[in-house]
């Protein structure tokens, strides 16, 4: 499963990468930029309660804000991910799987609702574990790593295997690689922690999802390079 994530970061440098990756690096600040401006508007309104609380959140405000926001932002990333998917995947697959059949291809406003919706589930998911991980900074954010793992594996998973298979072959195709495909979440959602390298998040899940996609079945066998 590493071997998918250190494919894709060694595609970085492919041209036919630039333009999907300066996209996603923008709309990866701009969803960082929002969410933490998210994070601190729900900090201000916790804060008003008075008491303790108020002291403690006017003191960690910043810190709980940007807490929040890395939190959220591998939800968030879903939405990049859906837009971006078809151009890395073809590139994906032009390097490493020429054998390839032709993909689906489907129109930006299709995409944009699956990334609707995916990134929808994910958040209900992570959103639930958020309490849990600011209360208990160590087990808690380790749970909420594990839950990030799960729900994001299981949407990447979804968009890489979409373009080749349909909906009820994809979801079956999961279930069957679930606990592979979740161990290949866990960088995703380490990644979405980290200031910086969380913003390559959308490029790096959506190639290294395409390369499990193909080695795990949910294209045809092809000879690999």
């Amino acid at each position: 499963m590493l071997d998918a994530w250190l494919l894709a970061v060694a595609q970085l440098s492919d041209p036919r990468l630039r333009r999907p990756l300066l996209v996603g690096l923008g709309a990866g600040v701009a969803l960082f930029v929002a969410l933490f401006a998210g994070g601190a508007w729900l900090v201000a309104g916790a804060a008003a309660g008075g008491g303790w609380l108020e002291r403690a959140l006017e003191t960690l405000g910043g810190i709980a804000a940007f807490a929040i926001a890395a939190l959220l932002f591998g939800p968030a990333t879903l939405l990049v991910a859906s837009l971006l998917l078809d151009d890395v995947a073809a590139a994906v697959e032009e390097r490493h799987y020429p054998g390839l059949p032709p993909a689906r291809r489907s129109g930006p406003g299709e995409q944009l609702l699956a990334g609707l919706g995916l990134a929808g589930r994910v958040l209900l998911i992570t959103v639930a574990a958020l309490p849990v991980a600011l209360l208990l900074p160590c087990l808690g954010w380790l749970g909420w790593l594990c839950v990030s793992a799960y729900a994001l594996a299981r949407e990447y998973a979804e968009l890489a295997a979409l373009r080749r298979m349909d909906i009820g072959a994809v979801r079956a195709w999961r279930r069957r690689h679930r606990v592979a495909l979740v161990v290949a979440g866990l960088p995703a959602a380490a990644l979405a922690l980290v200031p910086g390298a969380n913003l390559l998040v959308p490029i790096l899940g959506a190639a290294a999802f395409t390369h499990l996609a193909v080695r795990l079945g949910a294209a045809s066998p092809v000879a690999r390079r």
